[in-house]
């Protein structure tokens, strides 16, 4: 997987508290004592190792970072460090062959890596008792895996991250761009000339040794920096990181890449026609400074203050003024070696962007006159505040956070220098870097258009040119598979590296949930977590796009945008202001069946948040202008959602299962036909349903049941009866056993969508229903993954799952396959699904429940995760213990048990099939499935 810096800005501090604290007193420590609790040490072949202590879940999160990213590459030889991340999870000496991606989610884990331009990262989070095991399975893939490359997986690989280029570039709007710039941006031999993925020519004539040379030269213990994190004893974890990873060879010295900044010479303005794009997209693009340069900081501000918030004179030239794109936004962006300064601005359809160009030089002009505004700069930092906090929500953040400060900044505790750098950036810093990096100098820009639409590029620009693969028709030619496994010698260790036994069992334990009611029929539940000082909170209210007019879907969703734009006594830009002042985050958005008022903030800041929450829900400010903007950019958005095959295909799969006359038969965004009608009339209309009466308020975080009950009494000046819920039936017949086809020209991917309506999360059979998906398709270690993926290289991923919602809801067959493999894809899944209750075995009972049983210590960390917990009690009326009851459940069911919901629920039969891709090429190949093929367009129309 290619990741981008994992470490921001808004992730300020790394925070922590002895674990021996009284968890009333964390908040305050967090609050007080900005310093980071770790112990370093370094192995003797020279691997630094970082220890952090979290003992509020029986988790443990394990980050190795390799100091080694595509900047290491050569040109002829690009995308490597990415294929090599690959490349190393598919077998090691003393790990069974593919063991890494199927037997770290079957402990209850989760696993992946990631490749940047700078550095390659592999990751884990498992439940305590599998700690040994991931230190076994993590040092194994480090120290032991070259010797066990074999052509046959070098092949399979080629063809796996082939399709992640597919999915994520080729066949993506605007997906192109990045190559673009980078080509032109950076000189020939540069090491971030070229993109992290790479070229398909390169990867393709990778070989053996190529492998085996970059290991050799940037896989040694020397060049990384290992971070273990959570539920851990100290003395314990030193010992057996010097077992397992101490043998490793330390590797030659790698030598230090010292910054390389460019300078262009000219302004270089390129076009390039999209096959995908719907909308004309304008990037510009400066070169800027490294990670860790002092002037980064003032630059990450410059960039909030440019166009990220209504204040801004680019949002205020571009999206109110001109109302040229819904939005803009400007950035700073580090990497190791140099950084680039940002605009982008995906504009509305048909417009112009030399009319976007001018209107940016307009905002700048009215910047350079204007200055910095202190008012802005200090909700910036107030903003900061709250994100420094929001960077010790996870063990794996923190991981991730010490890893990449030691390997980058020579100190893993940077970031508490980082927090001290940006507090203080002042407005002559952020003034002079503006004049430094961005007025009258030189940059790359795109002017990315429709295909046809060429009169929508900037004036002059040149052609862009990129490689574009031609997909084969035979599939035979690109046919990879298992392969036998390499012939070697295995590496001498004094200690015995078989795998070593679980730990003791951690048990899940539901979180202690209360619950109260205000006199306006508000009923309120909460969880109290004083790990750090923050709160989040959610006010459901049902109805959401049930509640939506007649032929006008679309209408709570715009209701839920308008609303968060000023208030009757508070400009749009005021409201944004008073909230960003106080660290805060207040936004609203409806779902198929609910309207959400939800935020978060430091706990001391809570009364005001929720005083700004009581004025948006009782003092709408109904601006017209507004209204008409937020008209423009919903329209837009809908343009643009008509470039995603995947968005396509959702579209005309949930129009299929639900029928014409459901509302879930349509996008809860709406329409192009549904929201051009939307009144404001309409909105006010829909403003009515939005009363306390029946809905619920969850909070989870650093606030009692008496502090949060003594708040929130000021919500009771919010009144009203709640409406009567429309019901809506579904269709009485789909036309099931059917393939519907979706003609997108020259997609390099066919996209499915597989399934049909199963059953609701109120039916008492919904938990084990979902329990008997797992084996099926829950992540990389079910058998569609581990199929489609790992044995045939025929896509990035494949997965199923069953929706939640009190409607009944679908079981999906999701992924992306190159176009060539399409047919092929279909009857394994086809055949998969068809004879699952019969391929179900006792194994596989054990499998899920050891599983999904552990995957609970993990599961609900984050209080995001436990706001959800209360939203399951809150809107299905599940018992406060309900965890604790569905694991009891799984743990009674029986291979019969098993069998019998599968052969009820999943009748492979019974389903459709929806296809998105290249008609030209597949149209013949999906007719050989044997099932009607039904032709629609893209949105979901016959044709």
């Amino acid at each position: 997987m290619m990741q981008p810096k994992i470490y921001t800005l808004l992730a300020i501090l790394l925070l922590c508290m002895s674990c021996e604290d009284k968890p009333k007193d964390q908040a305050q420590i967090l609050e007080n004592d900005f310093a980071i609790d770790y112990e370093k040490f370094t192995l003797d072949n020279g691997l630094e190792v970082i220890l952090h202590q979290d003992t509020s879940d029986p988790i443990v999160a394990v980050a190795t970072i390799m100091h080694v990213g595509s900047n290491r590459e050569k040109p002829g030889k690009t995308g490597f460090a990415h294929f090599f991340e690959h490349m190393s999870f598919n077998d090691s000496e003393n790990v069974p062959v593919g063991a890494n991606r199927k037997m770290i989610p079957e402990w209850g884990g989760s696993r992946n890596g990631g490749t940047s331009n700078d550095y390659t990262v592999y990751y884990e989070v498992v439940p305590k008792d599998a700690f040994e095991k991931i230190l076994w399975i993590d040092s194994d893939r480090f120290g032991y895996m070259i010797n066990t490359v074999t052509e046959s997986a070098l092949e399979r690989e080629k063809q796996v991250v082939k399709n992640e280029k597919r999915q994520r570039v080729d066949n993506a709007a605007y997906g192109y761009t990045d190559e673009i710039i980078r080509s032109n941006l950076y000189p020939e031999g540069h090491p971030y000339n070229w993109t992290v993925i790479g070229s398909l020519p390169d990867l393709q004539a990778a070989t053996i040794e190529d492998v085996k040379e970059f290991y050799n030269q940037f896989y040694g213990a020397s060049n990384a920096t290992l971070v273990i994190a959570g539920d851990i004893d100290f003395d314990e974890t030193k010992s057996l990181v010097k077992k397992w990873f101490g043998e490793i060879p330390s590797g030659p010295k790698v030598e230090a890449l010292q910054p390389q900044p460019v300078t262009l010479t000219e302004t270089k303005s390129l076009y390039f026609e999209d096959n995908f794009a719907k909308l004309p997209e304008l990037r510009m693009v400066f070169p800027s400074v490294e990670e860790y340069h002092k002037d980064s900081y003032a630059l990450q501000i410059l960039g909030q203050l440019l166009s990220g918030s209504k204040n801004a004179p680019l949002y205020q030239v571009v999206v109110e003024e001109q109302k040229l794109a819904p939005n803009i936004g400007t950035y700073q962006s580090n990497s190791e070696l140099t950084g680039e300064f940002k605009f982008r601005v995906r504009a509305n359809a048909q417009i112009d962007l030399d009319l976007v160009k001018k209107a940016i030089d307009s905002g700048l002009t009215r910047f350079e006159e204007n200055g910095v505004n202190d008012r802005d700069l200090k909700r910036i930092k107030a903003e900061l505040e709250t994100g420094l906090y929001q960077g010790v929500s996870t063990v794996l953040s923190k991981a991730f956070q010490l890893g990449q400060d030691n390997e980058f900044g020579g100190d893993p505790s940077y970031i508490t220098k980082t927090a001290k750098l940006t507090e203080a950036v002042t407005a002559d810093d952020v003034m002079r870097v503006y004049n430094q990096y961005i007025k009258n100098k030189n940059y790359v820009m795109t002017s990315v258009v429709p295909k046809g639409q060429l009169d929508l590029a900037v004036e002059n620009a040149k052609e862009a040119t990129v490689w574009i693969e031609e997909v084969k028709q035979n599939v035979a030619s690109e046919e990879v598979g298992q392969g036998e496994e390499a012939d070697y010698e295995k590496t001498v260790s004094k200690y015995d590296r078989s795998e070593p036994a679980f730990g003791e069992l951690p048990k899940f334990k539901m979180p202690t949930i209360w619950t109260g009611n205000l006199e306006n029929g508000l009923s309120i539940y909460g969880i109290e977590n004083n790990e750090t000082p923050l709160v989040q909170f959610d006010i459901t209210i049902p109805g959401g796009q049930l509640l939506d007019p007649t032929n006008k879907a679309g209408v709570a969703n715009f209701l839920s945008d308008l609303m968060m734009e000023g208030t009757a006594n508070k400009t749009p830009a005021e409201l944004e202001e008073a909230i960003g002042l106080l660290g805060a985050s207040i936004y609203m958005y409806s779902t198929n069946e609910d309207f959400h008022i939800s935020g978060s903030c430091l706990a001391k800041n809570f009364e005001e948040t929720i005083a700004l929450v009581k004025e948006i829900i009782l003092e709408p400010r109904w601006d017209e202008s507004e209204f008409a903007r937020l008209k423009q950019g919903l329209e837009t958005g809908l343009k643009d959602r008509e470039s995603n095959p995947n968005a396509i295909a959702s579209i005309a799969y949930s129009r299929l299962l639900y029928g014409q006359n459901h509302p879930f038969a349509i996008p809860g965004s709406g329409t192009l036909e549904t929201v051009k009608d939307i009144s404001m009339a309409d909105l006010k209309a829909y403003y009515t349903n939005l009363v306390p009466k029946n809905a619920n308020f969850h909070i989870a975080g650093a606030m009692s049941k008496s502090q949060t009950l003594g708040v929130l009494e000021n919500l009771n000046a919010w009144k009203g009866e709640a409406p009567q819920l429309p019901e809506f039936k579904l269709p009485l017949e789909v036309k099931k056993n059917t393939v519907y086809f979706i003609d997108v020209p020259d997609s390099k991917q066919s996209v499915f969508n597989i399934g049909k309506l199963a059953l609701s999360a109120k039916n008492e059979e919904a938990e084990n229903l979902y329990f008997a998906n797992e084996i099926l398709g829950g992540g990389s270690s079910g058998r569609l993954f581990q199929t489609l993926r790992i044995e045939k290289g025929y896509t990035y991923g494949a997965y199923s799952s069953i929706g939640n919602s009190l409607e009944v809801s679908p079981f999906t067959v999701s992924s992306s396959v190159r176009a060539n493999a399409t047919l092929k894809s279909l009857e394994i899944i086809k055949d998969m699904v068809s004879n699952y209750a019969d391929d179900f075995t006792e194994e596989d009972v054990a499998l899920t429940k050891n599983k999904l049983l552990k995957a609970s210590t993990r599961a609900y960390e984050s209080l995001g995760a436990k706001l959800g917990i209360l939203r399951n009690i809150s809107k299905y009326g599940y018992s406060n213990d309900f965890i604790e009851q569905n694991q009891a459940e799984l743990i009674a069911m029986t291979l019969e048990d098993y069998k019998t919901i599968i052969n009820s629920y999943l009748q492979e039969p019974d389903m459709i099939y929806v296809i998105v891709g290249d008609k030209a090429s597949q149209w013949g190949e999906v007719k050989k499935l044997g099932k009607p093929v039904v032709e629609l367009d893209i949105f979901g129309n016959p044709m």
